[in-house]
């Protein structure tokens, strides 16, 4: 990281109580003033290029953080605008901070945005990726209890899985059972959230046959349950999606747009770099700032899959629609519209800065 870069970012620590979230948005540059979306930078204007003095962006967006500091000035972060870094993660702590006011981006899988637009909330998504060879390389494999037998998508029925409907996980179940030709009238669907070691410890107390598990998470299952009869099973379908996304008062404020333009690119960078930088991350980021041990940062990195960064977000929305009609009937949610959560002035940024760093290799 630049002198420069090091400058301008803060760290913004996350705190969980929204109340004391609330009491910080009234100086955070998340900023602050509710916007009802009728003012501002129009949806269909170009994108402003020139950002203002004294522009700031909230970002809860932990692993490319750590890809700016460690790449240096192989990425492009001479910002024009100063960034508070929050230590948030994941769709529920994401959505709260918006809620509060005191971010402005977030980084989550493909339904947090759907499931913060059915709660009422007003977000866009700016980018997306995804695995250019995720048939090999799943997000989540379903991994059985010790002694269920599990050796195709149709042994899923009368069985008990795990499910968190606000999740990618819970997505994921839908569109396996829809795959299987199964209903939820076929299984038992048993709500679970999807953090942690939850799924994993379901599994092996035998509170449930069947879960979604992926990462270092699966690995360390299967290493220690495999014996007694644990398996996995990889279901076919994609699982990859990715997304920058926050409030839609964000890209309306036009100083924030011109800002949002310059990260996203910025972002898609640090998608290249960490791929090809696999041992590097494997020791800085895995190792040295999560704790994990060699052989998990070693599995991470065998499994890491060649991110795909579309300039053109017609077939992701045409996807995410089609998991959004699937969430909607099952559990009885509103119909919407997904290219309506997509705001498309930014995939060329994100398509065409990828490019150019796969190229500059």
């Amino acid at each position: 990281m630049t002198d420069d870069m090091t400058h301008r970012t803060r760290r913004l620590p996350f705190l969980a109580a929204a109340a004391a979230l609330v009491l910080l948005a009234s100086g955070c540059a998340a900023g602050a003033e509710a916007d009802d979306g009728t003012g501002g930078l129009a949806p269909d204007a170009a994108l402003p290029t020139e950002v203002p003095a004294g522009t700031t962006l909230a970002i809860g967006d932990p692993t490319t953080q750590k890809a700016f500091e460690l790449a240096g000035d192989a990425i492009d972060t001479d910002f024009d605008f100063e960034i508070e870094w929050a230590n948030v993660s994941g769709g529920p702590q994401t959505v709260e901070a918006f809620n509060a006011g005191v971010l402005d981006i977030g980084a989550v899988a493909e339904i947090p945005a759907v499931h913060a637009a059915w709660t009422g909330l007003d977000v866009q998504i700016y980018a997306s990726q995804y695995r250019e060879d995720w048939q090999e390389h799943p997000v989540y494999e379903l991994a059985s209890a010790p002694g269920v037998e599990l050796d195709d998508l149709a042994d899923l029925r009368g069985r008990r899985i795990a499910f968190s409907p606000g999740q990618a996980q819970g997505a994921l179940v839908l569109k396996v059972l829809r795959e299987a030709g199964l209903d939820q009238d076929d299984v038992e669907l048993v709500e679970l959230p999807s953090t942690g070691d939850v799924y994993p410890t379901a599994l092996a107390a035998g509170e449930i046959d069947v879960a979604p598990v992926g990462g270092t998470a699966l690995l360390r299952y299967l290493d220690s349950y495999g014996p007694d009869g644990a398996t996995s099973l990889r279901h076919g379908l994609r699982d990859d999606p990715g997304h920058l996304y926050g409030p839609t008062a964000v890209v309306r404020d036009p100083a924030k747009a011109a800002a949002l333009r310059q990260y996203v690119a910025a972002w898609a960078q640090a998608r290249v770099w960490i791929y090809e930088h696999p041992e590097i991350w494997k020791e800085k980021y895995y190792v040295e700032d999560q704790g994990l041990t060699e052989e998990d940062a070693q599995y991470l990195v065998d499994t890491a899959a060649r991110p795909e960064i579309p300039a053109d977000l017609t077939e992701g929305i045409a996807r995410t629609q089609d998991t959004v009609d699937l969430l909607a009937a099952e559990l009885d949610r509103p119909e919407l519209v997904a290219a309506d959560l997509f705001d498309e002035r930014f995939g060329p940024v994100a398509g065409e800065a990828a490019e150019q760093a796969w190229g500059a290799r």
